[in-house]
Parts: structure tokens; C-alpha cells; sequence
């Protein structure tokens, strides 16, 4: 009972909303800790079933039975967690930390660089994936790049280097990954779940059609209406074709949580 009353009052700050940002929120929520989420205004979340960031347009968003509440502020927080629910604010900078004192602040913006996380924000920092030193930037890093590393508690250096390449899904990687064909307002035709082949007409940017790249369930797209630049990743296309997967967290993003647990007791569990 002890050891719950201590987790129970470990206050952990994620800076991110997205998949992977809202697998590690769910794991650590469900392990008893107390997380508040950070967010931009207009989210560009393309795993949007799992994703927290979600309640900054609906006002709310469930994950696997987890709900988030969107807040205005930070003196809003307590009695989010009092009701059991995650709390999401805007607040790109995470200002709100001053307020709120949480000991560990998890950067799970995945921006491939550090954007403004600094060592003296939290007693706890950890950081997922490349940008971030430890010791400089973090104290811990998370691996968050496919393969053997996957998941691991760095202790020193940095996690692997951005390649620019999507982790590869029953062999296929960028194939996988569905981008703006020009910049402009997004429009689907099809939606998260449903199966398509390749050449299928996903939707429109600008009136310029997105095709599906190859044969697959829809398990990501970016929220309709959201104005995107060319490129952009709008979309993902799982060569699995379990439609179960585009509504659960991914092994993937579990993985990472399952590093950022550790952090966190390692610190704080002994």
C-alpha cells in the first residue's frame, strides 16, 4: 500500500499528445501515476484514434478505455485527476510546469531535436528518441527507432540518428507512409479502418487526389480540414490489414512506455 500511496503522488508531465506521446500517458496513467499532457493548438496527429491530442478539438478523447479532459489551465488539473481522467492543456512551451511541479516531464514531441526541454524543468527528464544528449538535454532517453534497441533506457549519448525512414511493417517502409501531394486544405474520402488497395483515391489536398500507396487498412489520417504543406505525413496505411490495429496503441509506442517506466522507477521505486 505504501508503494501505491508514492506512485500515486509522482506527477508526470508529457509534452506531446500523439500515438507514441499517448502510449507512453496511458501506460503511466494505468500504472497510477499522475500525468498531464502538453499540446500545440492545432495538433497534426495521424494515429488520431489513439491519441490524446484529440481532445484539444473535441474536448475530450478515449484511448483503450483511458479518457482525457481538455482544460484551460493548469489550476484545472487537480480536479481532472480527482474524476480519474488525464488532462490535456495548450500550452506548447509547457509554462504550466512552474505551477504544476511535476517530478518527471517526458518530451514526447518526437520533433528529431530538442525544442526548448531543459535538464533544470523537472528532477526527472527523460526525452524519447534522437535530438537530446543525456546529461546535457535529459537524463534519460528513450530508443524509439525499430528494431533491437527498441524501447531501451539509454544512459548515456543519444538515441540513433534520424534516418528519414519509416521502421519497416512486414518489410515495407516508406511505401507505408501516405504525404500531401501539394499544400492546401485535407479532405477524406475514406477513413481510419476502412481496407483500401493500391491506387485507391484516399482523399484531396487542394483538389490534387492522395492515393493509397499499397494494399492495406487505413490505421492513420490526419484530422479532415486541416490545412497541410506538401509532404507532410497525412496518413498510414498497415500492410497487416487487422483493422483492431488502428484502434489500440501500438507495440511500438508501448515499447517506449515501457522505457519511460523504467526512468521513472528507477528514480524513484528504490
Amino acid at each position: 500500500m505504501n508503494s501505491l500511496l508514492q506512485i500515486s503522488s509522482v506527477k508526470v508531465l508529457v509534452r506531446g499528445g500523439g500515438d507514441l506521446a499517448s502510449g507512453v500517458a496511458w501506460r503511466l496513467h494505468q500504472s497510477g501515476f499522475k500525468v498531464v499532457i502538453t499540446e500545440i493548438a492545432q495538433p497534426l496527429a495521424v494515429r488520431r484514434k489513439v491519441a490524446f491530442c484529440e481532445a484539444v478539438y473535441d474536448g475530450q478523447s478515449v484511448v483503450e478505455g483511458v479518457q482525457a479532459i481538455l482544460v484551460k489551465g493548469p489550476e484545472q488539473v487537480d480536479r481532472v485527476w480527482g474524476q480519474g481522467f488525464v488532462p490535456v492543456l495548450v500550452d506548447p512551451l509547457a509554462v504550466c510546469r512552474h505551477s504544476i511541479k511535476p517530478e518527471v516531464i517526458v518530451d514526447a514531441i518526437l520533433a528529431k531535436k530538442n525544442l526548448g526541454t531543459s535538464l533544470e524543468d523537472a528532477p526527472l527528464v527523460v526525452a524519447l528518441g534522437p535530438g537530446f544528449e543525456i546529461g546535457k538535454d535529459a537524463h534519460f532517453v528513450v530508443e524509439t527507432n525499430r528494431g533491437h534497441s527498441l524501447g531501451r533506457l539509454l544512459t548515456s549519448g543519444s538515441a540513433a540518428p534520424n534516418t528519414g525512414v519509416p521502421g519497416p511493417v512486414q518489410g515495407i517502409t516508406s511505401d507505408r507512409v501516405l504525404r500531401a501531394p501539394t499544400s492546401g486544405p485535407w479532405r477524406n474520402v475514406l477513413d481510419i479502418g476502412d481496407l483500401v488497395k493500391k491506387g485507391d483515391v484516399v482523399g484531396t489536398v487542394q483538389s490534387e487526389a492522395l492515393y493509397a500507396t499499397i494494399d492495406g487498412v487505413l490505421r492513420g489520417l490526419i484530422r479532415p480540414g486541416v490545412t497541410v504543406s506538401k509532404g507532410l505525413k497525412i496518413g498510414d496505411i498497415d500492410p497487416r490489414g487487422q483493422k483492431v490495429f488502428c484502434f489500440t496503441i501500438s507495440e511500438k509506442a508501448l515499447a517506449i512506455a515501457g522505457g519511460v517506466l523504467e526512468a521513472i522507477l528507477r528514480t524513484y521505486g528504490r
